[in-house]
C-alpha cells in the first residue's frame, strides 16, 4: 500500500537534552536551569527555539529526579508564537496552536552508564517515535529537531526557514562562524529516523561493556565510557549532503562558568517570550472534572 502522508501530515518533533554529565556550575539545581536572561532560564530558551522552529511536539530527555521542577516551570505545553503573531485572526483572537511539553527520563539500567547530551538525544527520539508509532502512522515523528540549553542566540533567525525545517527535501542546522553541531557546539539541528538508527548504532558500537565478546573482564576504569561521548562525536552520522544552513550572526555557549558571564556581560541579550507564550500552564487531565464549587 503507497503511504498518502503528505506535508500536512508532517510531524516534527523537538528534543531537548538535558540529562548529560555534570557541567561546573556545582549548584544544587540542575545546569539547564542557570538564569541566562530576567527570569528567563536556559531550558525555557531551548524550548522556545523548538517552538520557534515549527515542532509539533517537544520531547525534554531529562533525569526523574529533576523533572518535577523543570515541569515546574515549564508546565503541560508552549504556544507557537509564529502561528500566534503571524496566523489568522478570528474575530479579535489571534489563532493558537498548542505544542505538548513531554517529559522522558532516563531508564534506570542507564544511569550512570550512558546518562550524556547524546544519549539523551537518542532517549528522546526513541520515546517521540514509539509513542507516535503507538498513536498512529500520523503521529509517528518524520524529522527531529534538536536543541541545547547551553547555546544562546536569537531563535527568531529561525522563523524564515520553517518550511525547510518542516520537511524531508534536507536538512538543517543553525551555524556561526563555522560553528555547529558538527564541531561540537551547542547549535540546533535536525536528522531524521534513518539517520537516528545510524547515530544509535555508533553509540553502542563504541561503548565499552562490563565484559567483551570473549566474556572476559574488562579494565573497569573504561567501561561504561558513553556517558563521556559528545554529540559532535555520535551525530556526525548525520547526513549532510542535502543541508539548509541558517546563519546567525552572534552565538555564546554558556556551559561553563565563565562563558556563562561572557554572556550575562555582552551588548546581546534575550527577552523571556510574553507569558501567554512560555508559561507553567498544565493540560486538564483526561476523566477527572475541572469545576470547581
Amino acid at each position: 500500500m503507497t503511504d498518502i502522508k503528505n506535508i500536512h501530515h508532517f510531524n516534527l518533533a523537538g528534543i531537548v537534552p538535558v540529562d548529560g554529565q555534570p557541567l561546573d556550575f556545582n549548584f544544587p539545581w540542575h545546569d539547564s536551569l542557570i538564569p541566562i536572561g530576567e527570569n528567563y532560564l536556559a531550558v525555557e530558551k531551548a524550548v522556545f527555539n523548538c517552538a520557534v522552529a515549527g515542532c509539533d511536539t517537544i520531547w525534554i530527555a531529562c533525569s526523574r529526579e529533576m523533572q518535577p521542577l523543570i515541569r515546574y516551570r515549564l508546565g503541560d505545553y508552549v504556544v507557537d508564537p509564529i502561528v500566534y503573531f503571524n496566523g489568522a485572526k478570528f474575530g479579535s483572537r489571534p489563532k493558537t496552536k498548542e505544542i505538548p511539553i513531554y517529559y522522558v527520563p532516563t531508564h534506570p539500567k542507564n544511569v550512570d552508564r550512558r546518562n550524556s547530551l547524546p544519549w539523551s538525544i537518542i532517549t528522546g527520539a526513541q520515546a517521540a517515535w514509539r509513542v507516535g508509532l503507538k498513536l498512529s502512522r500520523y503521529t509517528c515523528p518524520d524529522k527531529y529537531f534538536v536543541s541545547f540549553p547551553y547555546g544562546m542566540f536569537s531563535p527568531y533567525y529561525m522563523t524564515d526557514f520553517r518550511a525547510r525545517i518542516r520537511n524531508n527535501d534536507s536538512l538543517f542546522y543553525v551555524s556561526h562562524e563555522e560553528k555547529s553541531f558538527l564541531s561540537g557546539d551547542y547549535l540546533p539541528f535536525t536528522f531524521t529516523p534513518d539517520d537516528f538508527l545510524k547515530c544509535r548504532r555508533k553509540f553502542r558500537s563504541n561503548e565499552i561493556k562490563p565484559t567483551n565478546a570473549d566474556g572476559e573482564k574488562n579494565d573497569p576504569k573504561n567501561v561504561f565510557n558513553g556517558r563521556y561521548f559528545t554529540h559532535d562525536f555520535i551525530f556526525s552520522e548525520v547526513d549532510t549532503t542535502e543541508v539548509v544552513i541558517c546563519e546567525v550572526p552572534w552565538y555564546y555557549d554558556v556551559s561553563n562558568w565563565q562563558s556563562l558571564r561572557t554572556w550575562l556581560g555582552s551588548e546581546n541579550f534575550l527577552k523571556k517570550p510574553p507569558e501567554f507564550i512560555l508559561s507553567a500552564r498544565e493540560l486538564n487531565p483526561l476523566g477527572e472534572t475541572c469545576l470547581t464549587s
